[in-house]
């Protein structure tokens, strides 16, 4: 499955358009990495628990959205794009999406 952030894929025409595919996860923080992150504040710096821990729900996200582009067909997704939204207090979703596409 190819997968771009551009509205096309260089050296590709696209035939069909299949719709917006998309995948999404809901993640939330846990005791011990809020207890670190905790510690971290005080001195500052990157908290890496919350950076692996965003790190997968993007890619999970997008392997999500490849089996959806699957599903409907598709050659590729062009356009991908991300998007986060708080759910509650401490849990996120992490939405990918973008247009499935087949091409000649």
């Amino acid at each position: 499955m190819l997968i771009s952030t551009i509205e096309n894929y260089p050296g590709k025409e696209i035939s069909q358009i299949l719709g917006i595919a998309r995948g999404s996860t809901v993640r939330a923080r846990n005791v011990g990495r809020d207890i670190f992150a905790g510690l971290k504040n005080l001195i500052g710096g990157e908290i890496e628990e919350y950076t692996k821990l965003q790190a997968q729900a993007r890619e999970q996200a997008l392997q999500r959205l490849i089996k959806d582009a699957d599903n409907l067909g598709a050659d590729a997704v062009v356009n991908v794009r991300f998007s986060t939204s708080m759910i509650m207090q401490g849990a996120s979703e992490i939405l990918a999406y973008g247009t499935a596409v087949k091409f000649k």
